[in-house]
């Protein structure tokens, strides 16, 4: 059994952007069995840490402050949209609407601050689950409307839920998801390269030289992004390929098959050392896939390890990135009056009873 310290936080006085002094909470989660156990915070809904059978298996800081001063988006929840809209520019009923952009040109992952950036409310909670809200007011970043956001964490006999559900004043676009880096080992400094992987997907979303989605889909046969039949992570990550090439590793939205039912996995990861295995479950129709290609030591993480080249992997289910701008693809628009849902699972089969 690992040494795991969780994170304790009452509460932190923060001040960060244009966000007032606000109370940091933090809420510790236990399934009844008690081994699967959780810590969330209300800054950015984050999720820093996560035991199962005792093994701490995401990345994140010991401190509340790390998180603060780094900026990452480690166990968030990243919004109103993650992934990219191109220009920064999305138009809604035939009016234009100007997204705040970056370096890129691009409206990235909602903005800055994205809602991993923002303190949501804890509405209620007891030992296996907690339910945040966050409402993102009218323009925030240049999205339309006033949009009311909740988040609910709960801890089953061998999962965590993600449930979402929102409401808009006026209508927008929303695509949110979370963002855990999960290393199942444990070794959070450690790559996840051995780790096996497999995806239901026979296509990814295809970017230009510039990482910005074309709207088309590359089918994965023959191609170092094929994991229909389980293979380590590792095994063609530095395979000649130009979509490789792009992004120095694997960070592509794979093409889910499961119709966005919940019936059936669209992912597996299983590490040898722990004998973790981890399945996905969403009602999404796509996940990007993220091998931490940007971390290269300098960022010191749980216990002041260094985090390194790969040294984990998200599974951001969602919709695809500039999907606004795309047409032929699933819609992320949300109008007055209705209400958006949408669940993801980690499920750990073989967890201990």
């Amino acid at each position: 059994m690992k040494h795991i310290t969780l994170l304790y936080i009452s509460i932190f006085i923060i001040s960060i952007f244009d966000v007032k002094a606000e109370e940091i909470k933090s809420i510790n989660l236990h399934n009844k069995a008690g081994n699967i156990k959780m810590t969330a915070i209300n800054y950015g809904a984050r999720i820093p840490v996560l035991e199962v059978n005792g093994t701490d298996i995401v990345l994140g800081f010991d401190t509340l402050q790390h998180y603060i001063d780094y900026r990452q988006n480690f166990g968030a929840v990243v919004g109103r949209y993650i992934g990219r809209i191109l220009g920064g520019k999305l138009t809604i009923d035939g009016k234009e609407y100007n997204l705040q952009t970056g370096s890129n040109g691009d409206c990235s992952h909602g903005g800055t601050p994205s809602f991993s950036q923002r303190f949501f409310s804890i509405v209620s909670n007891n030992d296996t689950s907690v339910v945040m809200r966050y409402v993102s007011p009218d323009g925030e970043n240049g999205f339309p409307g006033e949009l009311n956001l909740s988040v609910t964490y709960t801890l089953t006999d061998e999962a965590l839920r993600i449930d979402y559900e929102a409401n808009t004043t006026h209508a927008t676009v929303l695509n949110p998801s979370n963002h855990t880096f999960f290393n199942l080992s444990g070794n959070l400094s450690n790559d996840v390269l051995e780790e096996v992987l497999w995806i239901d997907s026979d296509s990814i979303a295809l970017y230009n030289d510039k990482k910005r989605v074309t709207g088309e889909l590359g089918d994965v046969t023959d191609t170092p992004f094929d994991f229909r039949q389980p293979k380590p992570i590792g095994r063609d990550i530095n395979e000649e390929n130009t979509q490789l090439y792009v992004t120095k590793g694997y960070d592509h939205c794979y093409q889910l098959k499961n119709n966005g039912l919940l019936t059936k996995p669209v992912a597996r990861l299983y590490d040898k050392s722990t004998d973790i295995i981890m399945e996905v479950y969403t009602t999404e129709p796509a996940m990007q896939i993220y091998t931490a290609n940007g971390h290269n030591g300098t960022i010191k993480g749980k216990e002041g390890k260094p985090y390194r080249r790969r040294n984990a992997i998200c599974f951001e289910t969602m919709h695809f990135p500039d999907s606004p701008n795309k047409p032929h693809w699933p819609s992320t628009l949300l109008r007055p009056g209705e209400t958006f849902h949408s669940t993801t699972i980690f499920r750990f089969p073989n967890c201990r009873k």
